[in-house]
């Protein structure tokens, strides 16, 4: 079981990444969950809106798409994540692009863990839970 990170565009180098997966465990064990294998791919707006058309049916930008590939409590999957829409969203939300791109990192996570953001309910609890593990970081 493993947590990885590939960059399929620019080289983007992940600050801590010993420490990010420790901290994504540690939010997956908080979910009573276990990790399996999870892939993080970086990857750019195009390629992403790409996927965003031929898997979902929007044409629309987005930070981040994650294929569920969970077996029970086991958290696999695949999490796509746009390194341009999250060096704009920094910008536009006046934050580290670090702090974003864990934001997004680990909004992923908790898709796999179960959780959902459709509804405005959905979307305020998923909020939470991410403001929630970014102050649990360990770095």
């Amino acid at each position: 079981m493993a947590i990885s990170f590939t960059a399929q565009y620019k080289k983007i180098k992940l600050l801590k990444s010993a420490a990010i997966k420790t901290w994504i465990e540690s939010v997956i064990t908080k979910e009573k969950r276990k990790t399996g294998n999870i892939h993080f791919i970086f990857v750019s707006d195009e390629e992403l809106l790409k996927m965003n058309m031929q898997f979902l049916k929007h044409d629309t930008y987005t930070d981040i798409i994650t294929f569920d590939y969970c077996e029970g409590k086991t958290i696999n999957g695949d999490i796509f994540i746009s390194i341009d829409r999250v060096k704009e969203n920094a910008i536009k939300f006046k934050t580290e692009f670090n702090d974003e791109l864990h934001r997004v990192m680990i909004h992923g996570v908790l898709h796999l863990c179960g959780y959902k953001d459709k509804t405005k309910k959905d979307a305020a609890l998923i909020r939470k839970m991410e403001n929630y593990s970014l102050n649990k970081r360990p770095f």
